[in-house]
């Protein structure tokens, strides 16, 4: 159990420049959520833009064939009101957070990139040596976040985050500003994964990143252990 602060910061992006319905992938934003709650952590969600957070209706199916989270957040109303009504992500004092997470889904690909406000709180989370996680496309974040010395911020860094040929199976690498796993590298970051689609997560310091929506589950646990570490440390 834990009495970590964590900040959640989820993407305002309901379309995709072709015009595409996007937002979030639903499980990223609930798995890690409820194992953030269960395990005694108090979590603040946030948005890009506040208000509503526009939800992939891809990632919701039927009553009782969706992921274990997302069929408890169908029945959490405490939840669904607060992903209908988020703050804004700048409208939160961020300084008493242990970590902040971003899931994923595509929209995250068209509001995080090269956000000079998101980049701020990026970079200021791992000045402080606080932990920065993300999932999937979640990774898309770090596009224009900076190092100390002013390099990528994910240059010499080891991260994971949806891979090509996982967008090239969902049929979306022509609907994307560009695709992740390419441009992390292209930023010189050390890029791993596991098979499409399979759970891989990994934690590099107070840098923790996962694949894919799979994965939702293991960022998160990294995550936790990586704010246990600080703390048992400090």
């Amino acid at each position: 159990m834990t009495n970590a602060n964590i900040l959640m910061i989820v993407t305002s992006a309901a379309k995709m420049d072709n015009g595409e319905p996007t937002g979030v992938w639903l499980e990223e934003l609930t798995t890690p959520y409820y194992a953030f709650l269960d395990a005694g952590a108090n979590v603040t969600l946030t948005s890009i833009s506040g208000g509503a957070i526009p939800v992939d209706a891809r990632s919701v199916a039927e009553d009782g064939e969706n992921d274990a989270s997302v069929e408890r957040y169908l029945k959490d109303k405490d939840l669904i009101e607060k992903v209908a009504t988020t703050p804004r992500f700048t409208d939160i004092d961020t300084g008493g957070f242990d970590a902040v997470f971003l899931p994923g889904g595509h929209g995250t690909m068209f509001d995080y990139p090269d956000n000079p406000e998101l980049a701020a709180v990026i970079e200021a989370f791992d000045r402080a040596g606080k932990i920065v996680a993300a999932v999937c496309h979640g990774p898309a974040c770090f596009v224009g976040v900076k190092a100390t010395d002013g390099k990528p911020f994910v240059e010499g860094r080891t991260v994971a985050g949806f891979t090509d040929s996982e967008e090239h199976a969902v049929g979306l690498q022509d609907a994307v500003p560009f695709l992740l796993e390419t441009k992390l590298k292209e930023l010189g970051a050390n890029y791993e994964s596991a098979p499409d689609f399979e759970p891989f997560a990994v934690r590099d310091g107070t840098l923790v990143t996962g694949q894919n929506p799979a994965s939702a589950h293991k960022t998160a646990d990294l995550a936790l252990e990586a704010v246990s570490d600080i703390q048992k440390a400090a």
